[in-house]
């Protein structure tokens, strides 16, 4: 489903907000602060968490000189179980909320979901993106950090980073919301939660092309295609599929990924980073200030999310992903 945006929701301003070691990412200039403890002075991951989304909202507010109270609704989600981190935050927010889950395509769900609210005239400031914790997601999904088991060159590193961005009417010269296509969930048979990239490069694909067609738009229409955290391998996957089309390898170039991308090339994060925290605080950082700075002048978004559980892997499920666009201009 592509939907249009008549009154070119923008974004207003963005903020992100990462772990200690998020300051091995390459994009580490553009965020906004890098805490020095994984727990933020926390007893718990969760809890740590939770204060992580909170400071990333609170920078946010005051780049964007608003307060809570100016703030119509939160819209964010986790990966925890029952999305704790941020429902405990948005107590502390004390704005009304709504918890999304589209796994690691959080950072754009709840973007759409945003700029819909904006165009029906029922917000004026909403916060929208999403935030992910790797010992709290670890410990979650695979194993606990302390128990020192060894990855897979096919495995990932879940950021501890959140990204938000604020999300209200058209204001001349700032990125504003043309399009968006919300996905189809998408399973392609993949069973191995080590091996995320290769899960979700098929939903990326789907929900690329269909843009594009109802849009009647081709990939050199832009600036650059910035999907989420597909990483090393799945970023070559997605563009092994568009190189079937028939689509050029230099056209291909304007395909990037957050994770592929957010440790450069080193090797012990293995294919790279994820969480739902990747997507976020790369979009709400160094993607928007391209924007704001007149390098990039229209952007598509797209956040993979592959939609697991521990119960479902655990019972032999496969991985059904999902990959929300938006297209942004400025």
């Amino acid at each position: 489903m592509v939907i249009v945006f008549g009154t070119k929701p923008a974004i207003l301003a963005c903020a992100a907000v990462t772990g200690p070691l998020e300051k091995r990412s390459v994009f580490k200039s553009y965020f906004d602060t890098i805490m020095d403890d994984e727990r933020f002075q926390e007893n718990t991951n969760e809890k740590g968490q939770m204060v992580l989304v909170q400071e990333a909202c609170q920078v946010l507010m005051k780049k964007a000189d608003v307060k809570n109270l100016d703030i119509d609704y939160f819209l964010s989600g986790d990966l925890v179980n029952q999305m704790t981190p941020t429902s405990f935050a948005a107590r502390e927010l004390a704005v009304s909320f709504i918890g999304l889950f589209a796994a690691c395509a959080t950072a754009v769900s709840s973007l759409i979901i945003a700029g819909l609210l904006t165009e029906l005239g029922a917000s004026n400031f909403a916060i929208a993106g999403a935030s992910s914790h790797h010992n709290a997601t670890e410990r979650q999904f695979r194993y606990p950090v302390d128990y020192g088991a060894q990855k897979p060159a096919t495995a990932q590193w879940t950021v501890t980073a959140a990204g938000f961005a604020l999300v209200g009417k058209y204001h001349e010269g700032m990125p504003y919301m043309a399009a968006a296509t919300v996905g189809k969930v998408i399973d392609y048979g993949q069973d191995n939660p080590f091996h995320m990239g290769a899960a979700m490069a098929p939903a990326a694909y789907s929900t690329i092309t269909t843009h594009l067609k109802k849009r009647n738009q081709k990939i050199s229409d832009y600036d650059v295609i910035f999907t989420g955290d597909l990483g090393k391998i799945g970023l070559k996957l997605l563009k092994a599929m568009f190189a079937e089309d028939g689509i050029k390898s230099e056209e291909l170039n304007i395909l990037r990924d957050g994770g592929e991308e957010y440790f450069g090339e080193d090797t012990r994060f293995q294919a790279g980073a994820s969480g739902a925290g990747c997507s976020a605080s790369v979009f709400y950082s160094y993607v928007d200030l391209q924007m704001r700075t007149g390098r990039y002048k229209k952007v598509l978004l797209v956040a993979t999310g592959a939609l697991l559980s521990p119960l479902s892997y655990q019972q032999g499920e496969t991985i059904p992903c999902i990959a929300h666009a938006v297209e942004l201009t400025v």
